[in-house]
């Protein structure tokens, strides 16, 4: 085990849900307005996961009101409080990147 590892060790999650490109997911995110915190649901397809370790991360791809809106979050981010996968999806890529031209020729 490197440094680095045992120092990114006490930064990372330990319940972090197991899917794959392709699955449908909602991300939970902690949103603080004011004082206040509260939590909005992201929900769509995963187009990417990206990285290991503190530094791992996936983009998320979803359809709202005609526009087609991508996120990539930090999977060991505080804000991320948890991700929960919808659908599973069969895929035969490591990334979607043709779905963000679909999607936007869909509507």
């Amino acid at each position: 085990m490197s440094k680095i590892d045992v120092v990114e060790k006490k930064y990372l999650k330990e319940n972090v849900p197991v899917f794959k490109v392709g699955d449908e997911v909602k991300v939970h995110l902690k949103v603080r307005e004011g004082d206040k915190t509260r939590i909005q649901i992201f929900a769509g397809t995963v187009i990417r996961k990206k990285g290991h370790g503190t530094s791992a991360s996936f983009t998320v791809l979803k359809e709202t009101r005609g526009d087609v809106v991508e996120k990539v979050f930090p999977l060991h981010s505080p804000q991320v409080d948890q991700v929960t996968v919808t659908t599973k999806g069969k895929v035969r890529r490591a990334k979607l990147y043709y779905l963000r031209d679909q999607l936007s020729k869909k509507s």
